[in-house]
């Protein structure tokens, strides 16, 4: 089974058409999938939008009443599919955006990675189309703030959240983790997610992908400031490998 994740606050604009477009990726390559999608206390018509293709896919809805952010929402995912998993050893987690910057055409190419024996795959960001201002900033400066920290890390690009998970890697982290498994938002809770993993993956890969910040239909939310003072709390950080292989894509 591949379960496919998305954390999704106010993008009713968006989700919609993204889902549908899950749909036809999905029906093009033939596994089973189901979507389930964190609606992060949304004030706008997400939840009207969700309930409509509830009726047409494979689709699971949680609602919070309380807005929880990025990395609530998405441990929130993390963490009902590793109990629901049937079979974690070969079962899938795919994370996915709701605001349409990362195509569900990669849920292809990071299932096939797992199914070829990786653990963990991460994306990278080799081409960033029509980025604000602010993430441009942001991808600038995190390198410099992290230093050693991240030119260590596993994967080439640890900020990047379109990612794929073997569920018996989130179990093992869940297991082992007393409390939760990131404390920050935004990219830092991607770096903090990969750090928690890294350990129970024998194989780590990555997928280069294409980030489109053109196809968004709302203002970007990233901002330069709360972003890289999150990763600052990072700078120190020791990345455990442990046994395993790590291998590009």
């Amino acid at each position: 089974m591949i379960y496919v994740c998305i954390p999704a606050h106010n993008e009713e604009r968006t989700v919609g058409v993204l889902l549908w477009k899950i749909r036809r990726v999905m029906r093009e390559f033939g596994r089973d999938y189901v979507v389930r999608v964190h609606d992060d206390a949304s004030t706008d018509g997400t939840s009207e939008v969700l309930a409509r293709y509830a009726k047409i896919l494979p689709l699971t809805v949680v609602r919070s009443e309380e807005r929880l952010g990025y990395a609530g929402a998405l441990e929130s995912l993390i963490r009902d599919v590793a109990a629901e998993s049937a079979y974690p050893k070969r079962d899938v987690l795919v994370t996915l955006q709701g605001d349409f910057t990362e195509g569900p055409e990669h849920i292809v190419a990071l299932a096939k990675a797992i199914e070829g024996g990786s653990d963990l795959v991460a994306g990278q960001a080799t081409s960033v189309a029509d980025p604000p201002r602010a993430v441009r900033f942001s991808r600038w400066a995190a390198p410099i703030l992290l230093r050693g920290a991240l030119a260590s890390a596993p994967v080439p690009d640890p900020l990047c959240g379109l990612r794929a998970y073997r569920v018996i890697v989130l179990r093992k982290a869940l297991r082992d983790r007393d409390g939760p498994l990131t404390k920050r938002q935004g990219w830092a809770a991607n770096i903090e997610l990969l750090r928690e993993l890294v350990p129970h993956a024998r194989r780590v890969s990555h997928l280069p992908v294409e980030v489109r910040y053109d196809l968004r239909q709302r203002v970007s939310r990233h901002r330069s400031l709360g972003t890289l003072r999150g990763l600052a709390g990072l700078r120190t950080l020791q990345w455990i490998q442990q046994e395993a292989e790590h291998t590009a894509s």
